[in-house]
């Protein structure tokens, strides 16, 4: 798969660094120069052949070669110096992007909405992160001087060439054109193997990453042949493209050093004429033995850079797709402010669907009080999640109103919302830092005091002393902790933030009977004057709800508290007995 659009890509990235544009080219023209110096350095041999020359039938005249030869060292050290500067700063311009482009990258992660996760895998979007951003640096850093390097080199050996003998210099443009059109052949047919190698790059760290994150379960189903299979599809996609792109880029010099090489013969044959006739001299030769290297070389660099180019166009394309994608809405007028907040919440006839043609929720109107805990119960499916994400402010309602103390969360910012909740999900999230660090994420002036009382009530502070350091052992790899455990750190991050509304989204699902008895318990305390949302399977767990409201196909179809839904003997009766049954 080759770039949609490569020219405007180009221009999308050229735009993107507008800022570093002038010293770029400032840089660029410090390599123009450079080249320019040592297209200087075979005209001079030449003359110092021809004074060695004319000394072997008289007298040597030193002083002139030496003259030359102090003039081409002082071209030659000017050259390097300027090189220098300019792989400076190239190399600083290259990495000030990289910097850029992944902190846009990371900022764009967070104002992108969960729909687009929802399509896309994390080690897709971490390839745009490290590859893609990596190919554009390297193209940045090495081709783009070098091509320019490259076509000055090309210009200025040609002019050098047709200046010191026109003859052996269109030998030389005929002897180089075969090799130029077969690189452009090549170039073209290749294009379409660099973009498809970038899309399976980003396919490889997907699987990997997806399959690396549950190998428990995938042993568990003794999946591994399956999984073995669908990485070996993948990487054989991966090889294919790869070693396509790799081939023909890796044939580009070989061809290059015949041509070059076929350029030797070529101008040494007529050379040897000429100078046998008394057209030239060899000095003229030698001149031509270097200006054919010089002309020749930089075709290779025009491959090269050019299969660089078509990589870089390619991942530029996924990077700026990425950059391109439609973000969260605009909070420009969402002003409101939230003071005091009581925990009111009400659901107002709320419609919404994960896509325009199917409908999740539907016609969703709950009166929820201040300090109620609401259970909301149903089969997979029915939608209890997405009420919580909206709830949050994940996703945005098609249609109706979510209030907090009567004013619609639209109104607000989304920070503003999250920071009325305090969230425990089912799936635990442990990031690598001390134990306190956990459980204080991000909530600043938590004493030390408050960090145990939380991890007390929910029943976990004997484990934590039980650890090498206590609260301040660091949680990573080497750390072993069970499901339940992780749970309860989670449980007491959230009780730590001390959110005046909770949400527990199957919050006991991974510990044992014991520990969920002790944690409901501590969590009737904390929820009390909380405005509490609970989504529940096991239904033994939400008996002492003040309300309870049970979801199927996205409606509320009962609603009530334990006793009088059992009275009902509706839904909710044959579900809760039915898990008697089985317990």
């Amino acid at each position: 798969m080759k770039p949609k659009n490569t020219k405007q890509t180009y221009k999308k990235l050229l735009a993107y660094i507008r800022a570093y544009l002038p010293v770029v080219v400032f840089a660029l023209v410090l390599a123009m120069g450079a080249a320019i110096i040592s297209l200087v350095g075979p005209h001079k041999i030449s003359e110092i052949t021809d004074l060695i020359t004319a000394g072997l039938a008289g007298e040597l005249d030193i002083a002139a070669i030496e003259k030359i030869g102090f003039l081409l060292v002082t071209l030659y050290v000017i050259s390097f110096v300027i090189n220098y500067v300019q792989g400076f700063i190239m190399a600083t311009i290259t990495q000030r992007v990289s910097k850029k482009l992944r902190t846009d990258i990371s900022e764009k992660i967070n104002r992108l909405p969960l729909s687009y996760f929802d399509g896309h895998s994390i080690g897709d979007v971490l390839s745009r992160v490290t590859n893609d951003v990596d190919m554009i640096s390297q193209t940045m850093n090495q081709s783009i001087s070098s091509l320019v390097t490259a076509s000055t080199m090309f210009v200025g050996s040609l002019v050098m060439m047709l200046i010191t003998n026109v003859p052996m210099a269109l030998a030389a443009v005929v002897s180089t054109l075969i090799g130029f059109g077969l690189m452009i052949l090549i170039v073209r047919h290749s294009q379409q193997f660099f973009g498809a190698q970038q899309k399976a790059l980003g396919a490889v760290n997907g699987h990997v990453e997806e399959i690396y994150s549950g190998h428990n379960v995938v042993k568990a189903y003794n999946a591994e042949r399956g999984a073995k299979e669908t990485f070996d599809q993948i990487n054989d996609d991966l090889y294919q493209s790869a070693w396509k792109s790799q081939f023909f880029s890796g044939i580009m010099m070989p061809l290059m050093n015949f041509i070059g090489n076929f350029g030797y013969v070529v101008v040494s044959i007529l050379g040897a004429s000429l100078a046998l006739n008394g057209h030239i001299t060899f000095g003229v030769i030698v001149a031509f033995m270097m200006y054919i290297r010089l002309f020749t070389q930089p075709l290779s660099q025009f491959a090269q850079a050019a299969t660089s180019l078509q990589s870089t166009a390619a991942a530029s394309e996924r990077v700026f797709d990425f950059l391109g994608e439609d973000e969260l809405g605009e909070e420009t007028n969402s002003t409101a402010q939230l003071t005091n907040v009581r925990g009111d919440v009400e659901f107002d006839h709320v419609h919404f669907g994960y896509t325009s043609d199917k409908t999740i929720i539907n016609d969703f109107s709950v009166d929820i009080k201040a300090g109620q805990k609401v259970a909301i119960v149903g089969p997979t499916g029915a939608g209890k999640t997405t009420v919580v994400n909206l709830l949050m402010r994940f996703y945005e309602v098609n249609s109706g109103a979510i209030k907090i103390d009567g004013i619609p969360t639209t109104q607000m910012t989304r920070e503003m919302v999250h920071d009325q909740f305090c969230m425990v999900l089912q799936d635990t999230w442990i990031f690598e830092g001390t134990v306190r660090d956990n459980i204080v994420y991000n909530v600043k002036g938590v004493t030390d005091e408050q960090v145990e009382a939380a991890c007390k009530a929910v029943g976990i502070d004997h484990f934590i002393h039980t650890l090498p350091h206590g609260y301040d052992t660091v949680l990573d790899d080497q750390t072993s902790l069970s499901a339940g455990q992780k749970q309860l750190i989670t449980i007491a991050r959230a009780m730590v933030k001390d959110a005046p509304l909770l949400i527990l989204d199957e919050a006991t699902s991974s510990v044992d009977t014991r520990t969920e008895v002790l944690i409901q318990q501590a969590m009737d305390k904390l929820m009390i004057g909380r405005t509490s949302f609970v989504i529940a399977h096991r239904l033994s767990t939400i008996r002492n709800s003040d309300v309870i409201l049970v979801m199927d196909n996205g409606d509320i179809i009962e609603k009530g508290n334990h006793e009088e839904l059992l009275a009902n003997g509706g839904f909710y009766a044959n579900l809760y007995n039915s898990q008697f049954e089985e317990a």
